[in-house]
């Protein structure tokens, strides 16, 4: 079949990859533009586009695909099917309706459960022990095609969203490929159960400001499912900081205030919070690259007694 692919993230780059490696006949990759990313603000091209270019395949990167030229120039392809990774832009009808075997698309959860661009995050944030991995066909809804295949994957109780997402695509990638193998032996796939159905919206944030009166396993799960963007945050003397790791602590807090610093460790400071205590290990402090959290706590000579989430940052 020839085949279009269109993905942005890593995530979508180990997909594009195994098609690659089997042979497949990829007419066209579309990606988002590059964006502007780093400390100097330069225009970065997406992980997806650096692998198409390495394999000299053709590269389209539409600011959008509900312009009819950007159909028009699609539908010269003349796809058989269209592959959709974590692409982040919507397919209109129109769109769907140009490849002869429609659209599929690989997504990281066990669908129904957590339709939307977030399922990952949402996952690790909800506490869920298993997520997965679905392929399905595309329609006009938000992830609620029929399904092709799926794989459960537990989650382990210290993973980050980054490395989840990294761990599911080793997953994703043969399910896709035997995906294919279906599609061309005439399998179109099963009605998703409305059932179980949750959603799983983009995270900003502002959706993950930590709560420092939460319990420990729930600040936990927050932090973990922020890493490694958009980063969960808090403030300390008046600045904002990004929290990377903040695993729980048992036996500490007795009844110190909700973001008092019980202890600074070689391994992290300890943090009363709502229900326990939480470790930092790994932040950002504002205008600085992310480091251990125990040698910042060193550098900024941080003290017990002192506290963390202790109002807005200043402007």
């Amino acid at each position: 079949m020839k085949l279009v692919f269109a993905g942005t993230p890593a995530f979508a780059a180990t997909h594009l990859s195994a098609l690659i490696k089997q042979g497949h006949d990829i007419v066209a990759v579309y990606t988002q533009p590059d964006r502007a990313a780093g400390r100097g603000k330069k225009l970065q091209a997406s992980p997806v586009k650096l692998l198409a270019t390495q394999h000299n395949l053709p590269v389209l990167q539409p600011a959008s695909l509900k312009d009819p030229e950007a159909q028009t120039v699609l539908a010269a392809f003349e796809p058989d099917l269209m592959i959709v990774v974590a692409y982040g832009l919507l397919l209109p009808k129109a769109v769907l309706d140009i490849p002869r075997f429609g659209c599929i698309n690989v997504h990281a959860s066990l669908l129904p459960r957590w339709r939307g661009a977030a399922p990952v995050q949402h996952a690790i944030r909800a506490g869920d022990a298993v997520t997965g991995v679905t392929t399905f066909v595309l329609d006009v809804g938000m992830d609620t095609g029929p399904i092709l295949r799926q794989e459960a994957v537990d989650v382990a109780p210290d993973e980050s969203a980054g490395a989840l997402l990294t761990r599911l695509s080793t997953f994703g990638a043969p399910l896709l490929l035997a995906s294919l193998r279906a599609l061309h032996a005439g399998e179109r796939g099963d009605p998703q159960p409305e059932e179980g159905a949750t959603l799983a919206p983009k995270i900003t944030p502002d959706d993950v400001a930590i709560d420092l009166t939460a319990p420990a396993e729930i600040i936990d799960r927050l932090v973990r499912s922020a890493d490694p963007a958009p980063g969960a945050h808090t403030t300390f003397r008046g600045e904002r900081l990004k929290v990377f790791a903040a695993p729980p602590v048992e036996g500490q807090a007795g009844d110190a205030e909700q973001g008092t610093v019980l202890a600074v460790e070689r391994d992290g400071i300890v943090v009363a919070c709502g229900g326990g205590a939480v470790r930092l290990t790994a932040v950002q402090p504002a205008g600085k690259p992310r480091m251990d959290a125990a040698a910042w706590a060193n550098g900024a000579r941080i003290e017990a007694g002192e506290r963390f989430g202790d109002g807005e940052p200043q402007a």
